[in-house]
């Protein structure tokens, strides 16, 4: 969850347009707010198999220390709350888009999705990629194309990163009676699966720098970690089934790798936002539009020269 609310934060501080302080946490408590009323309900819901699953029966529910009653009316609360917060404090169109995430979550991912098919992750991976989205759209009122980017970053990552976990669990979900692709398709189709999704991964990474709404520094990071990541992805392909060692390496660093890879482009953009493209948003410049004798105006280059109700990229 803590990784989510940090996507969003980026999302957010990266935006074309600038947040004060209290509209800004106040968005980050409502961000967090919703991730939280989800995974409340995510449990209220997977309480029967988390009480199976090593992993999580130690979790509230399983442990007796709060009833699914009470789970439910906690989650649904929090969740109103969030979206309401959100609505009020930044815009509408912020507050829809965590709305349905949350709905997807809960309703498209938890409820229908986890217990009938291997594509679990794959479809519901939708739901925890969209909280750059919706900070983004904290900060401007609108979905740009940047953000999709980021989108697109999340999704293609969670898969080898839940596979990853999977692997080495694949007893604890099969005696949940939960499909995932290790119990389905075997550990060898994982594994290949999981380094198709690393090599799609590693280039859509670098988009960011290569459209020019990140750095240099962005750039190069990105295709350091990205190259760590196949490199473990290949060993886990090549790796043999008694190895979990190899599993448990790339979930590791798969968690570090999201990590660095929204600090790497919130750091690129500290300070100087969209240095790299300011000709998207100057007035072009003619020769003699100028009066002879006119006292010549500064063309407004940089941050300051964005109209945030702007779509054009």
């Amino acid at each position: 969850m803590l990784l989510a609310v940090f996507t969003a934060v980026v999302g957010m501080a990266i935006a074309p347009s600038h947040l004060d302080l209290l509209r800004g946490l106040l968005a980050t408590l409502a961000i967090a707010t919703g991730a939280a009323a989800a995974a409340v309900l995510n449990m209220w819901y997977d309480a029967d198999i988390d009480a199976v699953m090593t992993r999580t029966a130690r979790r509230p529910i399983p442990r007796g220390r709060i009833s699914r009653p009470n789970a439910l009316v906690f989650g649904l609360v929090l969740a109103v709350g969030a979206v309401a917060i959100l609505a009020l404090a930044l815009n509408v169109e912020a507050a829809t888009l965590l709305a349905f995430a949350f709905f997807f979550y809960v309703v498209v991912y938890t409820i229908f999705l986890k217990r009938r098919t291997p594509q679990n992750i794959v479809i519901g991976g939708a739901a925890g990629a969209l909280p750059p989205v919706i900070g983004w759209a904290a900060a401007t009122g609108a979905i740009g194309f940047e953000p999709l980017i980021l989108f697109l970053i999340i999704f293609l990552w969670t898969p080898p990163h839940f596979w990853a976990l999977s692997l080495n669990r694949a007893d604890e979900f099969a005696r949940a009676g939960v499909p995932m692709l290790p119990i389905v398709a075997g550990r060898a189709a994982t594994t290949h699966q999981i380094l198709i999704y690393s090599a799609l991964l590693v280039p859509i990474s670098l988009l960011p720098w290569v459209l020019g709404f990140a750095g240099t520094m962005y750039g190069a990071i990105a295709a350091l970690c990205g190259a760590l990541f196949m490199v473990l992805a290949w060993q886990l392909r090549r790796a043999g089934a008694a190895d979990r060692r190899a599993a448990r390496r790339l979930f590791a660093f798969s968690i570090v790798y999201l990590f660095v890879l929204f600090a790497a482009l919130l750091a690129s953009n500290v300070g100087n936002r969209w240095s790299s493209m300011p000709s998207v948003y100057a007035a072009p410049i003619k020769v003699g539009s100028v009066p002879a004798g006119a006292p010549a105006r500064p063309i407004p280059i940089g941050p300051s020269a964005i109209d945030p109700s702007s779509d054009e990229v």
